[in-house]
């Protein structure tokens, strides 16, 4: 084949698997006649905040957020129970008023809970061995 340099360059072969099947690129496993064959889906959630809360929602917790450059307050701690949890947002709601509250995920620092958390580490059957401590 020609090249811009008016030299001449070799047609590369295309490489082939050990086992004579072409490389995947998809991640999915691929037949001699070309097939795709499809992986089952992990069931499992992605470790994303916004599912930590949806596997906990009805729990009480202290949410801790940061609002830059407000001349009122720049940090602001609320207490409720977590009613929803999406992408962007959460909602909670005061025990005592029932009043509710969405707080945008932009905003969001930490929260605590004095109650133990559902989670489970994606890809993990069951909770993950915890760590001993050493002291």
């Amino acid at each position: 084949m020609p090249n811009q340099m008016g030299g001449t360059q070799a047609a590369m072969p295309m490489q082939m698997g050990g086992t004579g099947t072409p490389p995947s690129l998809s991640g999915n496993q691929m037949t001699q006649g070309g097939a795709v064959v499809v992986s089952p889906t992990p069931t499992y959630e992605q470790s994303y905040i916004e599912n930590i809360f949806r596997m906990n929602l009805g729990k009480l917790g202290t949410f801790y957020m940061t609002y830059e450059n407000n001349s009122q307050w720049n940090a602001k701690i609320f207490q409720g129970i977590l009613e929803a949890a999406g992408r962007d947002h959460i909602i909670i709601s005061d025990p005592k008023t029932g009043q509710r509250i969405v707080m945008l995920m932009v905003n969001f620092d930490y929260a605590t809970f004095d109650q133990p958390l559902n989670y489970t580490y994606p890809g993990v059957i069951g909770n993950p061995p915890t760590a001993t401590r050493r002291g």
